[in-house]
């Protein structure tokens, strides 16, 4: 008895040490232990769904950031819900689209995140950067994807609670693919292809949203935007006058 209860004390202490404040933050080898330990039955309906525990601390609102004018925007700023255009191959050549996305980089660290996209910076380009680390000394973990397409997604889901640079002060639970495969462009122009799997894969589909001028709470369940309303609409009223929800 006394081995059991120390194994779920040391569960329970990864539990609440798992994540830094992000759009999401990256688990830690404990923290994924602790999730299996904590492992709930999944339900079986057309695909199997996987419930973890996650806690989340506050996003770091970076305010003015060194090196560039870009700023994280918040809901319900018109950019969030506004059309993305591709980028040409004029942009990638002249250099402009690399800048942005440095610069992307410097806001998401700055605001402890691990993935910003284009619109959330005022941007309504079809651009997403991210670093599942989150950690800008671990740069060559460093993507940008451009002009990103899903073609494929798996049939298996989980659930994981989110967060997001542009809601500050809350988060909620939402359901993505397991493994997703993807198309994109990098900076040089050349046609990359990837699967993305857990972490990755969780991270890539949040961002990729934003690109679509949708935001993780729209994913939220009836119970789960009941819950988070009240901050909701505390936003709405700091925004003002012209506010796209």
């Amino acid at each position: 008895m006394r081995i059991l209860f120390s194994r779920l004390t040391i569960a329970m202490l990864c539990l609440s040490l798992l994540s830094r404040g992000a759009a999401f933050s990256p688990p830690s080898s404990l923290a994924i232990s602790a999730r299996r330990a904590f492992f709930v039955t999944p339900t079986v309906r057309q695909s199997t769904t996987f419930v973890f525990a996650s806690s989340l601390e506050k996003e770091l609102d970076p305010g003015v950031v060194e090196g560039t004018d870009l700023r994280v925007l918040k809901y319900p700023h018109p950019s969030l819900r506004a059309e993305n255009a591709e980028i040409t191959k004029e942009e990638l050549k002249d250099g402009s689209v690399a800048k942005i996305a440095k610069e992307m980089f410097l806001v998401m660290y700055a605001a402890e995140g691990v993935g910003l996209a284009a619109p959330q910076v005022g941007i309504n380009k079809r651009l997403m950067v991210y670093n599942e680390h989150g950690d800008p000394s671990k740069w060559l973990d460093e993507m940008v994807m451009v002009n990103p397409k899903i073609v494929s997604y798996s049939e298996g889901t989980d659930i994981a609670t989110e967060g997001c640079l542009s809601f500050p002060d809350m988060s909620g639970d939402v359901q993505r693919s397991k493994w997703i495969k993807v198309e994109a462009l990098n900076l040089k122009g050349k046609k990359v292809k990837r699967k993305f799997e857990g972490w990755e894969a969780r991270i890539f589909q949040h961002e990729y949203d934003h690109l679509d001028g949708t935001v993780y709470i729209d994913r939220l369940s009836e119970e789960g935007r009941k819950e988070v309303q009240p901050r909701l609409d505390d936003l709405i009223a700091e925004y003002g006058e012209g506010g796209e929800l």
